[in-house]
């Protein structure tokens, strides 16, 4: 086993870390003062992450990686505990799959099903998409609509179309696409991974100018009702609750029938700092450390800042 380099994408960036394969996994390591070793692409490769800690950590510290700690979880459907290791828990947005009628009339609220009936009656069509040329421009074009989106720098804008196409392009034999389209011009759409038989969102998008219309409330629609013909068991959405405890994304989860699920993390320490900062809590980051209020306030901030940086190119324009 030897130390190669592995490219992995930072807020949107290209940048190469070092990396090892063990066990059929590209383990990677991030961080400064902390080195954290994990699976890359943990969330979307198949199979268990790590079947044996105790194996796979002989074998990774055999590999020289500089790491202070090592990190795995377990995945859907499996949310009880199976190793003994220091355990915290990810929190998932989760739409256990059932039936359509029963995400639509039980999980989802009535402003939900407000702003899909109006989608259609506005004339949006959503439907399962080919990903080709034509639909990699119609991404392109969503992202380049602005620069800022939820109070921070957009990662996706200006970006070529080349770079578009390859990002969108991984774990192609699994992925699923579908778009919104408006007068056949496509004003959102979603990406979905399968990983067993859960059905990750990678990407949701719509066009702003055409928020009205409510194409990312028609998408999920139509993604849950492909999820219970597809076969599938859940539909899982990145986190349920973020670092921002007034977080508009986890109300947006929430209104869409998205619960939070919980699943076993693990973290085992290689090195003595390691070790300390497992002890101390500095393993989550600062943001992790800081005070709710502090966090709140200090996003409010960014908000504002980009906000206005926001209206100063707008007025330029």
């Amino acid at each position: 086993m030897s130390i190669s380099q592995t490219e992995i994408r930072v807020k949107g960036k290209p940048v190469r870390v070092p990396s090892a394969e063990i066990q059929g996994r590209t383990v990677i390591t991030s961080g400064n003062w902390l080195r954290i070793a994990a699976a890359q692409d943990e969330d979307l490769i198949e199979g268990d992450t790590v079947a044996d800690p105790k194996s796979f950590v002989s074998h990774l510290k055999q590999t020289g990686l500089n790491a202070d700690i090592f990190t795995f979880s377990q995945r859907l459907p499996e949310i009880t505990p199976k190793h003994k290791c220091h355990l915290e828990w990810d929190n998932l947005a989760v739409i256990p799959i059932t039936t359509f009628s029963d995400w639509w009339d039980n999980r989802v609220e009535s402003s939900v099903r407000r702003a899909v009936r109006k989608a259609a009656k506005l004339g949006l069509v959503v439907k399962r998409a080919e990903f080709d040329d034509e639909f990699v421009r119609g991404i392109v074009s969503i992202n380049d609509e602005t620069p800022v989106r939820q109070g921070k720098a957009f990662w996706h804008f200006q970006k070529s179309f080349e770079a578009v196409k390859q990002e969108n392009s991984t774990y192609s034999e699994r992925n699923v696409f579908f778009g919104a389209y408006y007068e056949n011009e496509l004003v959102g759409y979603i990406r979905l991974t399968y990983v067993g038989r859960v059905a990750s969102i990678i990407q949701v998008l719509g066009k702003m100018k055409h928020f009205d219309k409510r194409p990312v409330n028609a998408l999920i629609a139509k993604v849950v009702e492909f999820c219970e013909q597809d076969g599938a068991s859940h539909l899982m959405y990145c986190n349920y609750v973020y670092n921002d405890p007034n977080s508009s994304l986890t109300e947006f989860k929430r209104r869409s029938g998205f619960e939070q699920v919980l699943v076993p993390r693990y973290y085992i320490p290689l090195t003595f700092k390691g070790k300390m900062a497992l002890r101390l809590g500095l393993h989550r980051g600062l943001a992790q450390r800081l005070p709710k209020p502090v966090i709140s306030q200090l996003l409010k901030i960014r908000s504002l800042w980009y906000g206005r940086k926001l209206k100063a190119l707008n007025e330029a324009l």
